[in-house]
């Protein structure tokens, strides 16, 4: 039986070492700026780095609201709206995030419906007190009770083993590593043009110490999304086999989340208003790449979910067992 108590311990650990990541790459991002500004300039390396401090704060001001707003940045993102009561599939998945969350024994999370045919379900947030489930219109229309009991109980599980904290950081955060360093190339492009023009005015020489600091803040900026990339697969896929055999505990049923993960491999397909960022959080790859059908080091390592089909396997082998 999996330590739930040491695992919610381990993401909040991991959730720290990744806040803690982000602002110093962001920081070195920011001190890249300062010294190519100050290699150019013929100033101190130490004169007051303001790129840096400048980068620092945006960085510890995007971790708090990357913490306290990215699931509703997610949600947003989704095009997703609160489930309605009086729609009967949507009272339905209501009453099974109830069921499952008393089992689970945390607080119900708010259920939001994403516009997409596709069968398909995530969830995201701090904490099992400030946690959501998004289900796609698809699956709600797709599964049957039983269906929709394992892949709530899934999702829920990742709640409760606070996956969902690691995951929503990880959206929020990796896409601004990619903005900054778009940022930092357009910037060092600009000025360096500039100062090659203001050298051969002056005809001045020289310039060979700011090329190579300019090539090395284009290879930060290029190897900046790979590690962002690297960042949103934080989570392994042994993620979700742990959220598979903890939905099997709650339910007691692997059939249901078997069935239900064979519907989404047959009829599932490309939902629109996913990405790269929110792809994690998701049951299932929104993206359909072939990556996640595949094993070995290279998939483990980008690769956000385990090949369904293998997840089928072992569920219907714990199928045979007695619960």
């Amino acid at each position: 039986m999996p330590d739930f108590f040491a695992e919610q311990k381990k993401n909040r650990i991991k959730t720290w070492f990744l806040v803690l990541f982000f602002i110093l790459f962001v920081g070195a991002l920011g001190f890249g700026v300062d010294y190519y500004f100050s290699i150019r300039e013929g100033g101190s390396v130490f004169a007051f780095p303001i790129f840096t401090a400048a980068a620092l704060a945006i960085a510890v001001v995007h971790s708090f609201t990357a913490y306290f707003s990215g699931s509703k940045i997610v949600l947003s993102s989704l095009k997703a709206r609160l489930a309605d009561p009086s729609d009967l599939s949507e009272m339905t998945a209501i009453d099974v995030v109830k069921e499952m969350s008393l089992a689970c024994g945390i607080p119900a999370p708010r259920v939001y419906i994403i516009p997409d045919d596709d069968p398909n379900a995530m969830a995201t947030g701090r904490s099992p007190k400030h946690a959501y489930i998004g289900i796609t219109k698809g699956l709600l229309d797709m599964m049957n009770r039983e269906e929709l009991q394992g892949v709530v109980a899934h999702e829920i599980s990742h709640i409760r083993n606070y996956d969902t904290l690691v995951m929503t950081m990880v959206s929020a955060l990796a896409g601004t590593i990619v903005l900054l360093s778009d940022w930092l190339r357009r910037t060092a492009f600009f000025t360096y043009d500039s100062g090659k023009r203001r050298k051969r005015r002056s005809r001045g020489g020289g310039g060979g110490g700011e090329a190579i600091v300019l090539l090395l803040i284009l290879l930060i900026s290029i190897l900046a999304p790979i590690i962002a990339r690297l960042l949103a697969l934080a989570v392994s896929r042994t993620r979700e086999y742990l959220a598979d055999s903890s939905a099997v505990q709650l339910t007691r049923n692997p059939a249901g989340l078997a069935s239900a993960l064979r519907k989404i491999a047959t009829w599932g397909g490309v939902i629109e208003v996913a990405n790269q960022g929110t792809a994690h959080l998701f049951i299932s790859d929104p993206l359909r790449r072939k990556l996640s059908e595949k094993e070995g080091l290279f998939a483990d390592l980008f690769s956000t979910h385990p090949p369904i089909m293998k997840r089928i396997e072992i569920l219907e082998r714990m199928a045979h067992m007695r619960y």
